[in-house]
Formats: structure tokens, sequence, C-alpha cells
């Protein structure tokens, strides 16, 4: 009976531990995490151009014994509203990106318009996408509430955004020369 218990034990430590290593390897797939950052950063910078003005948020839903209506005006580029706009779906974006050589033969994060025509080892590029939306999930964990209070507060413009992310809340960036332009980032 004992050999059995002390069976069962070494099965459910090889379990835990092969649970721990499936949890605890994607942390660690995503090499340049200055690169994934920025192409991150650059979805969010797409958002923020292809913001359309949007009218106040109306907030004055009650009224008062006079009939009057009660409640605030809230400015779209300071509302929550917006960050949830801006935030919603991005990691799902991620998964049009993928790692590809470029002419240097250094890897870079591009979006890939059309899979079908990708001349890059198609399963190989689906994994590459999948890490780079796991990446950015864990990202935006990190950052989301200091991210949501600079985007409310107005200091996030489109060019800014890979700064602020990317050197500033992430830190995955150290300085400026390890941070790539926005020119840098290509489509297939």
């Amino acid at each position: 009976m004992e050999g059995r218990e002390r069976a069962k034990s070494i099965q459910s430590i090889s379990l835990v531990l092969v649970l721990i290593s499936a949890v605890f390897v994607p942390v660690l797939s995503i090499d340049d995490k200055c690169g994934a950052c920025n192409a991150v950063a650059g979805e969010i910078e797409l958002g923020l151009l292809r913001e359309k003005p949007r009218n106040h948020l109306d907030m004055r839903h009650r009224l008062d014994s006079k009939g009057q209506r009660e409640g605030k005006v809230i400015d779209y580029k300071v509302s929550e509203l917006r960050v949830v706009e801006l935030l919603d779906g991005l990691c799902e974006k991620m998964l049009d990106y993928t790692l590809e050589k470029v002419d240097s033969g250094k890897k870079e994060w591009i979006k890939v318009k059309d899979w079908d025509s990708l001349k890059a080892d198609k399963p190989k590029a689906r994994a590459y996408s999948k890490d780079l939306s796991s990446y950015c999930g864990r990202l935006l964990e990190e950052t989301e509430d200091e991210l949501t209070e600079q985007i409310k507060q107005g200091s996030v413009q489109p060019e800014d955004v890979s700064k602020i992310l990317c050197q500033d809340l992430s830190k995955h960036c150290r300085n400026v020369s390890d941070s790539t332009s926005k020119d840098d980032h290509k489509e297939l």
C-alpha cells in the first residue's frame, strides 16, 4: 500500500510541475519584449489616429423635483468609455502580427494583411501571433491602470504611445535607441 501512495504522490507532483510549466513557459516566449511592446503600442496608436470626434457623454438621466435634469456631462476625451473603446479587443488584434526577419537579419513584428500569401512557415507564424497576443494581455494587466489614467488626463498622444507604454510604464524598452520608431512597423 505504501508504494501505491508514494506512486500517486509522485504522479500528483509531476502533474503539478507540468501544469506550472505550461503556465510559465509562455511568459518566457517573447525574447524581444521591447519590439513586442512597440507592436502593441503601434496598435494603440492606430486606434488613437482612427478616433473620430465624439460628443460629450450626457449623464443627466434623472430629473429633480422641479423637472430639471440632474447629473454630469463628461468630455469624451477624458471618459472611461474612450479608454475601454481604445483597449477593448487590442490583444485580439495582435493575432494579426507575426515575427519575421527583415533585411538586416533582425526579427521584427509585422502586421499580416493576408495570411495565405505569407511566405514564412505558417504554423510557426501563427504561434508567434499567439505569443504576441498573450504578451499583450500580460502587458495590459501590468500597465492598464496607469495607462488608463494617462489617457484620461490627455497626456497620451499618438506619437507618444510607445514611449509611455514601453519605456515609462512597462520599462520593456530602456531608452529611445532600444525602441522601434513608428516608421519601422511594416505590413505584409
